[in-house]
């Protein structure tokens, strides 16, 4: 696919972060691309994919490099998640693993835990997931019912959780759940639990979404499973709800970041369609509105990337607070849906037809102004900034 910007150079991009942006982007010409399909169809992505990608250099690129990871910042994380969101790919659950996930872990966890999660989280070995979602709370995380009760040397936790990603693969899972319910947001603690052949944990059935059908979203559920006390994340009950709320601002980050992406990488294959498709004896590129739309669409996606471009560089040096990774979020996202629709319109009766990569993108962009905290939320939190 031809690049928009051909030139466009994000002003936060290093040397070594362009080297790694054409590193990847080779790495998933061969691995992912030609699967897409496929694991539409399989509701998950390969198994050998994350070791694959751990043995490339292309997970938790910003984790410290005493824990396994690459010792890079938060621009590498954004590279990858530009680079997947390019050729369209919404399989892959890299950013919950490398972006988010991992980060929890990083910023939360005592040196003993970083030092026997985070390696194999860097090589693929591990999948990391997050169960924070439940049926009925939604984006209202105080409302969590899943409860950890203490009993000597280990916690036992029943509850259940919907919409998470990487469900199926995860061999650590971050855990929501109340300690102790009668004090609210106070009382949410964070767990760590290694999945495999653990008692008491159910991975529920794969959920059948409108898009991102090859992403590995499931329910989950915990019926007296027991896991060692020492995987409590930090070692301090009660700190979930602050530990949660100071991480969002990286997922909702790296979702704008994705969200303007993947609407270039929509401009870019209709401008493509549009030299090629006749209509009436000539290119309907020719025609007026055709024009006018993509010039529209294209003066968005320079006006999101620069705005991600922005938040980026406050991330890295430290200085992005929620309400302005919440305006990267709110607008990147809304954008990419808005920009997908109009493009998708340009393919006539084509762009209904899942063969098409604008149908996928379509489907694929419906979600992203709900996940890691909904556009009205997003709103809230740049309205309580005024």
């Amino acid at each position: 696919m031809t690049a928009l910007f051909p030139d466009y150079r994000a002003p936060w991009e290093s040397d070594d972060q362009a080297a790694l942006r054409t590193h990847a982007r080779a790495f998933f010409a061969k691995e992912v691309s030609p699967n897409e399909e496929r694991w539409a169809k399989q509701h998950m992505v390969d198994r050998e994919l994350w070791s694959k990608a751990g043995a490339a250099g292309l997970l938790c690129l910003d984790v410290p490099e005493e824990f396994g990871g690459s010792g890079g910042d938060f621009g590498h994380e954004a590279v990858i998640a530009h680079e997947l969101a390019a050729i369209g790919n919404s399989s892959f659950g890299f950013a919950v693993h490398s972006t988010i996930v991992a980060h929890y872990i990083n910023a939360y966890a005592t040196d003993e835990q970083k030092k026997r999660w985070l390696p194999s989280c860097a090589t693929g070995d591990a999948v990391l997931a997050i169960a924070m979602t439940e049926p009925g709370t939604g984006s209202d995380l105080q409302s969590v019912r899943t409860t950890a009760v203490r009993e000597g040397d280990e916690y036992v936790i029943n509850g259940s959780k919907t919409f998470i990603s990487n469900a199926t693969h995860c061999d650590l899972l971050v855990i929501v759940a109340k300690t102790d319910p009668s004090l609210g947001a106070k009382g949410i603690s964070l767990f760590v639990a290694e999945t495999k052949d653990l008692p008491g944990f159910e991975r529920g059935r794969v959920l059948d979404k409108i898009g991102q059908h090859g992403q590995d979203t499931r329910e989950l559920a915990f019926t007296d499973m027991r896991i060692p006390a020492s995987n409590l994340l930090g070692g301090v009950e009660g700190q979930g709800f602050y530990q949660l709320m100071s991480q969002l601002q990286r997922e909702r980050l790296i979702i704008g970041v994705s969200a303007v992406a993947a609407a270039e990488a929509a401009v870019a294959e209709t401008i493509a369609y549009a030299k090629q498709r006749e209509a009436f004896g000539k290119p309907i590129l020719q025609f007026q509105n055709t024009k006018f739309v993509l010039a529209e669409c294209k003066a968005d996606v320079l006006a999101g990337k620069t705005l991600v471009d922005h938040c980026i560089a406050e991330q890295i040096a430290g200085r992005l607070d929620p309400a302005t990774a919440s305006m990267a979020k709110l607008w990147g996202t809304e954008k990419q849906k808005e920009v997908v629709d109009r493009c998708l319109q340009l393919f006539g009766g084509y762009g209904y037809m899942m063969e098409y990569p604008i149908a996928r993108m379509y489907t694929d962009a419906r979600v992203q102004t709900i996940y890691g905290g909904t556009s009205e939320i997003m709103k809230e939190l740049i309205g309580r900034s005024l």
